[in-house]
């Protein structure tokens, strides 16, 4: 048997971060940094993980007993290592003969992007393993990490997005968003990653009525998508963060680290760490470099077309 190799693209939420949850219609975007899952045959019955970061570096091993339910093939337990156990098996329940091909099997995952970059860690491995599992990526979701899902769907797709949830599923449309102005536009990193999962649980916990917000992103959305100039582009990313401020009670992250920036910021995704989107007419990164944020990533170095 050949070796089986899967890829998954990285992700950035431009709009709609949070509200996606409630139903709102996101602007999501593929990232050319992803991950990759590698997998070759191994003789005896042990599921062998091995994960490299984008330095080429192993930051995490295991073995696992191949049986009726993986077990731990050392007594060692680690909070990675009992994530990956429940991936799989929630994988296994999904397809039974998921792991029953082979007597064992050697993995690897490969990174191309810093782990703290928050491009998608969890969302690249949990397609890159249904894949491989022949498996509904969304249900797996579900059953594991739970969330909104645009992140899975930026795995999948290799170009722009629109996500939305509704009681029935979601709708996944792949849009033409490659702004005129997109050499103004950058990625910059806060330097730390921020937890999706508890920046969810705030929301959740301390949202109040959200129906004018949602009417109100979805139409910053779709305006953001056809939007042909910058300086109306900036209009809506600071209108967007408005909107997210009142209702999880938080001030903007250019109120609260840059001020005196001459451009517009915009957090992706749960606020507080990653990435934020910057808009602005000059260089912004002798400014950010100044006050200690060094990885300032441009909009075509960063976004799968």
């Amino acid at each position: 048997m050949n070796p089986q190799k899967f890829y998954s693209n990285g992700k950035l939420l431009i709009t709609g971060e949070y509200l996606v949850l409630d139903g709102a219609l996101a602007l999501a975007i593929p990232t050319k940094y992803g991950q990759s899952l590698t997998i070759e045959p191994y003789e005896k019955k042990i599921l062998k993980w091995e994960s490299f970061d984008a330095d080429g570096k192993l930051w995490f091993e295991t073995d696992f007993l191949i049986n009726d339910g993986l077990q731990f093939a050392d007594t060692g337990h680690h909070p990675i290592t009992d994530r990956l156990l429940q991936i799989l098996n929630a994988a296994r329940k999904q397809n039974p003969s998921f792991l029953t091909v082979n007597p064992g099997f050697k993995v690897k995952t490969q990174m191309d992007f810093p782990m703290n970059w928050g491009l998608g860690t969890s969302s690249t491995l949990l397609n890159n393993i249904s894949q491989w599992a022949n498996i509904d990526p969304y249900g797996l979701l579900k059953d594991t990490f739970g969330g909104s899902g645009y992140d899975i769907a930026c795995a999948i797709h290799n170009v722009p997005i629109t996500y939305q949830l509704a009681k029935h599923g979601r709708t996944v449309i792949e849009r033409s968003f490659n702004p005129e102005f997109k050499h103004h536009l950058y990625f910059v990193f806060l330097n730390k990653k921020q937890n999706s999962r508890e920046g969810i649980a705030a929301y959740q916990k301390n949202k109040n009525n959200t129906d004018q917000a949602l009417t109100e992103i979805n139409a910053i959305t779709n305006d953001m998508i056809s939007c042909d100039n910058l300086e109306t582009f900036q209009f809506l990313m600071q209108s967007h963060e408005t909107i997210i401020s009142k209702i999880i009670k938080q001030q903007p992250v250019k109120e609260t680290l840059f001020k005196d920036f001459k451009g517009s910021i915009k957090s992706l995704g749960a606020w507080g760490g990653d990435f934020v989107l910057v808009a602005s007419e000059d260089q912004p990164e002798a400014y950010f470099n100044e006050r200690g944020f060094e990885t300032i990533i441009p909009y075509g170095t960063m976004v799968l077309q």
